[in-house]
Parts: C-alpha cells; sequence; structure tokens
C-alpha cells in the first residue's frame, strides 16, 4: 500500500516523500519586495517537505497586492530567491514558486504610480488587502482591455524563466482563491463580452493561455497548477455552472502534461462542504499528480494517499508551528500550535522561532532536570 511518506516523481522533479508544504503567505519580504536572508532560514527549515511551494510571488509591480510579498520580476529579487533555493536544497528538499497576480485584490498604496488594479471586471471586491496601514478595503479595478492580456501572459512566462534562473524546481501558477485567474474563470465575477467572457471557453482562455506560455518555457513537467473550484474567498461568488467550468478547464490543459494539480477542496481554510463539487470526477480527467489540500489532518493524508484518492497532499497552518512535520507526522507525534498574532509581518518571532520537537523535549527536560 503506496504511503503518505513514500517518495513520488511529480513530472520531472522527484520528491523524497508526499507531504507538501502549502504557499504561505507571510508578509517578510524586504525593500523593493526582496526575499530576504530570514525568509531562507525559515524554508530551510522545512525542507523535509517532500516539496515546498513557496509563498504567492507576484509576477509583476501590478500584480501585487499585500504589503511586504515578495516578488520574481527583477534581478535583486531572482537573486534573493536564489540564496533560499540553496538552502532548501542543501537541506536535501525541492521548492517550486507560486506565480501570482492578484487582479483586483489590491490597493492604489501598492499599484505602480497609484494607479487602479486590474481585473476581468470594473467591480470592486468587497474584501480587504493589508498595506502600510494595517487591513483596508480594497480599492475599485478597472477591466483589462482585451489588448492588455498578451502582456500579463508574457508576465508570467517570464516569471517562470525567472524563477528557474533563481534554482527552483518548477513553478505553480496560483489560479485560486478570487485572485486574477480566478477572476477571469468565475462568471460571478467576469462580466466581459470579449473573447475573455461570456463562455466557459472564453472564461478558461486566459488561464491556458498562461499555462501554454510557461509550459513552452519551462515545460509541463516542471510546472504546476492551484485552483479552488468552490472557495468563497476574496469576494469569488461561486459559477453558476462550477463542475462544467473546472471540467472544461482540465481537460483543456490535458496536452500540457503538467506536474501536479494542487486542488483546495472546498473554502480555503475553512468548511470543506461549502458548495457541492464532485473531485473525483475532476481527478479523471487529469494525467500528472494530484495534490489535495485543506484541513488534512493525518488520518485523512494516510488514507487519501493509501486509497489512491490523491498522490500528495499538501499542509499550510500546521508548517508554520512545525518546521519538523513530517517527522512529526510520520511518527505521530503532538503539533505545536501557532500563534496567529505573528502570521502576517514583522521578523523572527512567530517565523524561524518554532522549535522542532526534539528542542521542544530537550528544553523541557532540562527545566526538570534537578541541579547537581
Amino acid at each position: 500500500m503506496t504511503s503518505l511518506f513514500d517518495p513520488i516523481r511529480l513530472g520531472d522533479i522527484d520528491l523524497a516523500n508526499r507531504v507538501v508544504m502549502a504557499p504561505l503567505t507571510r508578509n517578510r519580504a524586504g525593500p523593493g519586495q526582496v526575499p530576504t536572508a530570514t525568509m531562507a532560514e525559515y524554508y530551510a527549515q522545512r525542507a523535509g517537505a517532500g516539496l515546498i511551494v513557496s509563498e504567492a510571488t507576484q509576477v509583476s509591480p501590478q500584480g501585487q497586492g499585500y504589503l511586504d510579498t515578495p516578488g520574481i520580476h527583477n534581478t535583486a529579487q531572482v537573486q534573493g530567491w536564489r540564496c533560499i533555493t540553496d538552502a532548501v536544497h542543501q537541506r536535501g528538499g525541492k521548492i517550486v514558486a507560486q506565480l501570482w497576480h492578484v487582479g483586483r485584490i489590491s490597493h492604489l498604496s501598492l499599484q505602480p504610480g497609484g494607479a487602479a488594479p486590474v481585473s476581468s471586471t470594473a467591480r470592486t471586491a468587497m474584501t480587504k488587502t493589508f498595506t502600510a496601514e494595517g487591513f483596508v478595503p480594497c480599492s475599485p479595478p478597472r477591466a483589462l482591455d482585451a489588448a492588455e492580456i498578451p502582456a500579463i501572459v508574457d508576465s508570467y512566462r517570464s516569471a517562470a524563466r525567472r524563477a528557474m534562473d533563481a534554482g527552483f524546481d518548477g513553478v505553480e501558477v496560483h489560479g485560486a482563491n478570487g485572485y486574477l485567474i480566478d477572476q477571469f474563470l468565475r462568471n460571478s465575477i467576469n462580466d466581459r463580452r470579449d473573447a475573455y467572457g461570456g463562455s466557459i471557453q472564453n472564461r478558461t482562455r486566459l488561464l491556458l493561455e498562461v499555462m501554454q506560455a510557461i509550459c513552452t518555457e519551462i515545460g509541463g513537467g516542471r510546472t504546476g497548477l492551484r485552483l479552488s473550484p468552490v472557495t468563497p474567498v476574496n469576494d469569488a461568488g461561486q459559477d453558476s455552472h462550477a463542475q462544467a467550468l473546472f471540467n472544461h478547464a482540465v481537460e483543456q490543459l490535458a496536452p500540457l502534461n503538467l506536474a501536479f494539480l494542487h486542488l483546495i477542496e472546498g473554502q480555503t481554510g475553512g468548511p470543506r462542504d461549502i458548495a457541492p463539487f464532485d473531485y473525483a470526477a475532476l481527478k479523471a480527467r487529469f494525467r500528472g499528480a494530484w495534490m489535495v489540500n485543506n484541513g488534512y489532518t493525518r488520518d485523512m493524508a494516510l488514507q487519501a494517499v493509501a486509497s489512491g484518492n490523491a498522490d500528495v497532499v499538501a499542509f499550510g497552518k500546521a508548517f508554520i508551528s512545525n518546521p519538523d512535520l513530517v517527522r512529526r507526522l510520520r511518527d505521530d507525534l503532538p503539533l505545536a500550535a501557532l500563534n496567529p498574532k505573528t502570521l502576517y509581518g514583522g521578523g523572527a518571532a512567530g517565523y524561524t522561532d518554532y522549535p522542532s520537537f526534539e528542542a521542544t523535549a530537550a528544553a523541557g527536560a532540562s527545566e526538570t532536570t534537578p541541579a547537581g
């Protein structure tokens, strides 16, 4: 029987086990959205994961939606990421870059020249984003002109090339959670009347063009995709025919031979049964590795892999407070709780100072050992 701790090959990427560190935004990039040495330490501590998916990383200055999130669109950022990928590889880990354009989930203060964010629509997202002033409402966006979309696609392609230059083992395209690609996919957001709106074929066009461009640039074997068919986060209302939409998208992706598809089941960080969706039907349409995510416990993950319902399982919050999560899962050790007050922004506190199980046990033993 296949185990969560068995090795696996995702496209062209060999993993030591099937535990994945999910992308986790922590808002700790330096000036110019450049990754830092502290970030390198954080990722290296978690290199026991079979695969690390980096925090969401904007493909262009326009793609930024939150304060102090890293980019991968200039030389300084590539150099910063190179320090991180080197640190992970030195610990025997594998890491892919999650490529991100937030679309309308942004604020004027984060956009080049204070311009309006861009999207499939001119309707404002009824949610908040994180700026120097804290959490604030998103700014009204403008709908992209069709003539601008090739440049958006090219920003993903060039970001994928930079990711390879930075030493990543591959990339994951962020097509989930109500960000730009999802804003084009869902008819609850996309109100366009051009070649990128209306029918399912049109609304999947941006996703397919992005994936084709990246696969042409770096190969399908080093390219993955994250989708969240029914999550309502970031004011992403349910598509009127979600099953048909995502079935079509995955069918159209088949010729690209992607390394993996990363599915958020249910509401991101919330209930798994938020809306009906047949994930098995979607899985049947995909040829690559199937990665599942959202609220998986150890027992759920073991069963998912053993049953063949998943090839790999992504864990999010558990990796924040348990840098040695794979060891804890393998040996069924207790998990440390995270501190929600240190999730976003700041320094080492709540970031690189979570101890391993051994360090915690040693500290407890020293506290109970009488002085000689």
